[in-house]
C-alpha cells in the first residue's frame, strides 16, 4: 500500500491525537503541558475544515503517519493573506519523507488560495523542523529569545517565512 495525503477526517482524529500528544509530552515542538482530548481534537478540525484553513494527513490506508495544518497568523485582518504551518510525524515514521510531502502539500493549497506569506514559529534548537522549512524555501525572519517554558527551561522561537506569490 502506498502513502497519500488527503485532508483530515473525523476517523482520523485518535490517531492525530496520538502523534499531538506525543509530541506535548516528549518535545518542545508544541509549548503545553496538558494532553489534548478526543473533544478538543474534534473542535480543531472542525475549524480547520472552514474557509482559509487545512488539515491533511499522510496516510497509508487507515494509518496516520503524520498530519499538518496551515490557518490564520493573526487574528487581525491586515494579517488575512498570512497563515502558519505545523507539520507532525509520527516518532516512529520520522525521517522517511512524510513531512516534506506533507508541507509540499500544504504549500500548494496555500498558493491556490492566493495566500502571500506562510510562517512557521520553531523552537529554536528543533534543527529537523529548521531545515526541513530551509529545503522549502522559507528563510529565517528571526528569533524571540526566553519566550517559551517547557521541561523546566526557557525556549527560544524561531520565526521562518516562506513567500507564496
Amino acid at each position: 500500500m502506498s502513502m497519500q495525503i488527503r485532508t483530515a477526517v473525523e476517523a482520523d482524529l485518535p490517531q492525530i491525537l496520538a502523534i499531538h500528544n506525543d509530541a506535548i509530552e516528549h518535545s518542545t515542538a508544541i509549548w503545553t503541558d496538558t494532553l489534548a482530548t478526543l473533544a478538543e481534537r474534534q473542535t480543531w478540525l472542525a475549524e480547520h475544515q472552514t474557509p482559509r484553513q487545512l488539515a491533511i494527513v499522510a496516510a497509508e490506508g487507515d494509518e496516520v503517519l503524520g498530519y499538518a495544518t496551515y490557518g490564520p497568523w493573526r487574528a487581525k485582518e491586515g494579517y488575512r493573506f498570512t497563515i502558519e504551518n505545523s507539520v507532525y510525524v509520527r516518532t516512529d515514521q520520522a525521517g522517511r519523507g512524510y513531512g516534506r510531502e506533507l508541507m509540499n502539500a500544504l504549500i500548494a493549497d496555500a498558493k491556490k488560495s492566493d495566500f502571500h506569506a506562510m510562517i512557521a514559529a520553531i523552537e529554536a534548537g528543533n534543527v529537523a523542523s529548521i531545515r526541513l522549512h530551509e529545503n522549502l524555501g522559507f528563510v529565517d525572519a528571526g528569533t524571540i529569545e526566553a519566550v517559551g517554558f517547557k521541561f523546566g527551561r526557557w525556549l527560544d522561537l524561531k520565526h521562518m517565512r516562506l513567500a507564496l506569490d
